[in-house]
């Protein structure tokens, strides 16, 4: 069985990516890990992870919650980075 250290080192994703993935998706981390790993191999999820994020920074914009918005802000930052659309 994969670890959830296997599954980040596998498909370049960082923690904070899954913990975030999984928040907005309303599903434990060990469940977002795996999924996400599999959406990081096509555009279509990437650009799916990407609207979860700006989501929450939306969300968090709303509710007045500037340090999580800045937080989600800077990982966002960091997967577009790692995670360019071609």
């Amino acid at each position: 069985m994969l670890t959830m250290q296997d599954c980040l080192d596998y498909c370049d994703l960082t923690n904070d990516e899954v913990e975030l993935f999984a928040e907005h998706q309303h599903i434990p981390d060990e469940v977002a890990a795996p999924l996400a790993c599999s959406l990081v191999q096509t555009d279509e999820g990437v650009k799916l992870i990407c609207s979860c994020l700006s989501d929450m920074v939306s969300d968090a914009m709303i509710h007045g919650a500037i340090e999580k918005a800045e937080h989600v802000l800077h990982v966002y930052a960091e997967f577009r980075s790692a995670h360019p659309l071609h």
